[in-house]
């Protein structure tokens, strides 16, 4: 089943005070689409329009802007969504763990985007309990988050966004910021829910392991609009782009 569908999506950011370049769109015609289970991974140079993309799939994180094309999600348009639905059943994970964790109890964190969707206490009990089982929080449960390494506050932002029980999850370079061992902690994690949640991914990375070892498709961007994107094998040994070739050879040193 489509579970995401973009067309023709373009973005513009608002001119600062007293700019007076022509303006230049951060996204340029952006259309793909995702399928219930899919992993996919978009990569490309710093500055391209990856993470603006992902914001724009997130309607409470999208920047202020000019706005063209649309946005569907499970056949629906992006703005006909419930609040509980945009908030749930698309996850949105930060590249920089500091900058999610808003509450100062592990176990309040898990429990928050729960809480603030006035989900039955029952239940966020159930999920709370089940998500700090499964991610191996159990241990840290009753700490302060200003106790927690890096890695271990990921794990708690992949937690708190797992309980709200999305069918999407947006990742923005989760790992890029942590040591290997965690990196692929956290990324044999991701796999082992997408087998059994069926979740679709869509995955900001630079890391050549993440491209060829946990990917379905790869979308390469440059200057706001989508070069390429097809089915791993064929982007990472089979390139039509030249800048798809550099690309992967700079990820490979």
């Amino acid at each position: 089943m489509e579970l995401l569908k973009v067309e023709n999506l373009s973005f513009t950011y608002p001119r600062q005070s007293g700019d007076t370049s022509p303006e230049k769109e951060a996204l340029q015609q952006v259309s793909f689409r995702i399928q219930e289970g899919d992993f996919v991974v978009i990569c490309g140079e710093s500055g391209c329009g990856k993470t603006t993309l992902l914001r724009m799939l997130k309607r409470e994180l999208a920047p202020a802007g000019k706005k063209q094309g649309t946005i569907f999600f499970a056949g629906r348009e992006q703005g006909e969504l419930s609040e509980r639905e945009a908030a749930c059943e698309i996850g949105f994970v930060l590249q920089n763990p500091e900058n999610q964790t808003v509450t100062d109890k592990v176990w309040h964190e898990l429990a928050f985007g729960l809480e603030n969707m006035g989900i039955p206490t029952p239940v966020i009990r159930r999920r709370v309990a089940e998500m700090a089982c499964f991610f191996g929080i159990d241990d840290w449960f009753r700490k302060n988050t200003s106790q927690l390494s890096g890695g271990q506050k990921q794990l708690l932002n992949l937690a708190s966004v797992m309980a709200m029980q999305p069918r999407l999850l947006i990742l923005d370079e989760p790992t890029s910021m942590l040591d290997v061992s965690v990196q692929a902690s956290i990324l044999n994690l991701l796999k082992e829910l997408q087998k059994e949640l069926d979740l679709s991914y869509l995955f900001i990375s630079h890391d050549l392991d993440v491209l060829s070892w946990f990917s379905d498709d790869i979308a390469v961007m440059k200057q706001g609009e989508f070069l390429e994107i097809g089915k791993k094998d064929s982007v990472l040994l089979r390139p039509q782009k030249e800048y798809t070739k550099q690309l992967i050879q700079a990820f490979s040193h």
